[in-house]
């Protein structure tokens, strides 16, 4: 079976690159110099445009870039042996798609599109060159694969030790503070995934979830109003997670 690729753009049309880029701090690193900055430029050359359910790459593709996300929501998800969808992330705008085939030169995941999104193609062939001369985007590319180890271990504890309720204010303040370092609200959040998603991302069945948002309206903590979520307790939601496992 053949895949649609997403539609490719040439960069140049839209007069934006990466040296005035609104999201550069989140995904390149601070204080490169405007020589390295113009090489960089010279790397990401084009965009793919995703269409709201489709796939950016699936599962077993052959590894070549690492995708910047610029706009839009993807969520990353893994086929169980029974054929159902196991959702291993969300990722949003200034966070990187593709480090999953880093290693085996595969991917490991099919990446989703939650909504129209665009993203940068980085091909890392090339991205490792350039690292190679420039230590500080290679120190940057660490700390973001070291990050991502981080966030994976997180969740493995999130699953292992959490209840229902606590998982889901886990991933609510997770989600609000990566919003709010992108200029974001961190107390009004418009959902792009359904329960369900959020079911198969933290280990829980759709009901629970629907059960443990209700249960933290009803305790003042939150106002829902189907994928509309505003915080109104934020030390409430921090407790919970602070008090897991206790």
């Amino acid at each position: 079976m053949t895949h649609a690729m997403p539609a490719v753009i040439p960069i140049e049309p839209f007069k934006v690159a990466c040296s005035n880029c609104n999201l550069r701090e989140l995904c390149l690193p601070v204080g490169m110099s405007n020589e390295q900055m113009e090489r960089l430029d010279g790397l990401v050359n084009t965009r793919h445009n995703v269409a709201k359910g489709e796939s950016l790459f699936h599962a077993g593709d052959h590894f070549t870039s690492l995708y910047a996300v610029r706009t839009g929501f993807f969520k990353t998800c893994v086929s169980s042996e029974d054929g159902r969808d196991q959702v291993t992330g969300f990722q949003m705008a200034g966070e990187l798609l593709g480090l999953d085939g880093i290693g085996t030169e595969r991917h490991t995941c099919d990446a989703v599109a939650l909504e129209d999104a665009q993203v940068c193609v980085i091909p890392f062939q090339q991205l490792e060159e350039l690292s190679r001369e420039l230590t500080d985007l290679q120190r940057h590319f660490h700390r973001i694969m070291s990050r991502e180890i981080v966030r994976e271990h997180g969740v493995m504890l999130l699953l292992g030790s959490m209840r229902a309720e606590e998982r889901v204010a886990a991933f609510l303040l997770n989600l609000t503070q990566r919003l709010k370092s992108r200029g974001f609200s961190s107390h009004s959040v418009l959902l792009r995934m359904t329960r369900e998603e959020i079911g198969s991302y933290l280990g829980l069945k759709l009901e629970t979830v629907s059960r443990a948002f209700s249960k933290l309206q009803e305790d003042g903590v939150l106002q829902v109003r189907q994928r509309q979520i505003d915080v109104l307790d934020p030390e409430a939601l921090q407790k919970l997670v602070n008090g897991a496992g206790c």
